[in-house]
């Protein structure tokens, strides 16, 4: 059962300043919860409206019908389960190998995706502007499939990071040079740059390397790709051997 506190408190967390507040976040479906536990994520609350979790301390699971799921869920079509957990500390930077950096991506689905690009491309750090989505966004959870367990992500004054490394930085740019013809590290940091407005200006100073992925259509017309489906693209020739 859930009390009308607790509704309260777990619709809160679907707003940023929520979360902050109390320092948690949900995260809904069996393999999304199951993930953040065996990450050692601290799991505060678990409801649901199966026995999905019968390993884990009764104290922490309460049974839930469907009606009151749905109360709760951030999502259209509920699914058998949601959980609170605690929002981890804060981590340490360390610039080294590849590193992938979001200059103010705004698209939850998008900031989800490209997290589980970092985990499956093998990308240990991902950097995030303070003007990125936040990563606790239910949305963003859901996207991210439990991968959010795999990567560190730190929000960050991005100039003042870039700006530090003693790595290369490589920016998306349309006009760069083609990412098919460059040799590229195995070693630097990637700035992919916001849905509508690409790479900012601040940042584009600090890019020591320009790359784009060039267009093979006749016509050409296309203005830009998805931010996600680009960031594939430049891990998957990152990664290809030499």
């Amino acid at each position: 059962m859930v009390s009308k506190n607790q509704i309260k408190l777990i619709t809160s967390l679907q707003q940023k300043k929520f979360r902050k507040q109390h320092k948690l976040f949900i995260a809904e479906g069996v393999k999304v919860i199951q993930e953040l536990i065996d990450a050692n994520y601290k799991l505060n609350d678990l409801f649901t409206t199966q026995n999905d979790f019968s390993n884990l301390k009764t104290g922490k699971i309460h049974a839930i019908t469907q009606a009151d799921l749905k109360k709760i869920s951030a999502l259209t079509t509920p699914n058998t389960c949601l959980a609170t957990f605690s929002i981890p500390e804060n981590i340490k930077i360390e610039l080294n190998g590849l590193v992938l950096a979001l200059d103010s991506i705004r698209d939850p689905g998008n900031l989800g995706t490209i997290i589980r690009l970092c985990d499956w491309f093998g990308i240990e750090t991902l950097l995030c502007s303070e003007e990125t989505v936040d990563v606790y966004n239910p949305k963003v959870i859901q996207a991210t499939m439990g991968s959010i367990s795999r990567v560190s992500i730190v929000y960050c004054n991005l100039e003042n990071e870039l700006k530090e490394s003693k790595i290369p930085v490589f920016g998306t740019f349309m006009d760069g040079k083609s990412i098919y013809n460059e040799s590229l590290p195995h070693e630097g940091i990637i700035v992919m740059g916001n849905e509508a407005n690409g790479i900012s200006s601040t940042i584009e100073k600090i890019v020591s390397e320009r790359i784009s992925i060039p267009r093979f259509g006749n016509l050409q017309l296309t203005e830009s790709l998805n931010v996600a489906t680009a960031t594939a693209i430049i891990l998957n020739e990152f990664k290809r051997p030499n």
